[in-house]
């Protein structure tokens, strides 16, 4: 968790140190299209359980992503961005749109 001991001075910094893994971007890539159960997530991320579970903890944490846990037999746990996942949308279009720039470059001088 980001204390104000170990928070980055640097604003780019403490972005990384919120999302600064390839988990975490792909769970709020999946989650900005809506709620989604454990096993979706897990599908569409590709992280094992154990990596996803701890990435969606510290997500939670940090008050990224909100869990509702349904009283259900089997329990039901959907995964949601909190206002403040959300406002991440543009950073994460930025890079997706950087991202096809790049691939387009390599298709071009590589392929």
């Amino acid at each position: 968790m980001i204390t104000l001991k170990n928070m980055s001075p640097c604003p780019v910094g403490l972005l990384l140190q919120l999302i600064g893994n390839k988990w975490k971007i792909l769970i709020i890539r999946d989650l900005l299209t809506g709620v989604k159960r454990f096993g979706e997530l897990k599908k569409s991320v590709g992280a094992s359980p154990k990596v996803l579970t701890c990435n969606l903890k510290e997500m939670e944490a940090e008050g990224l992503v909100s869990r509702k846990v349904y009283p259900e037999v089997p329990p039901r746990v959907e995964y949601a961005l909190t206002k403040t996942g959300a406002s991440l949308r543009p950073v994460l279009d930025e890079m997706a749109a950087w991202g096809e720039k790049y691939r387009a470059r390599l298709m071009k001088t590589r392929g």
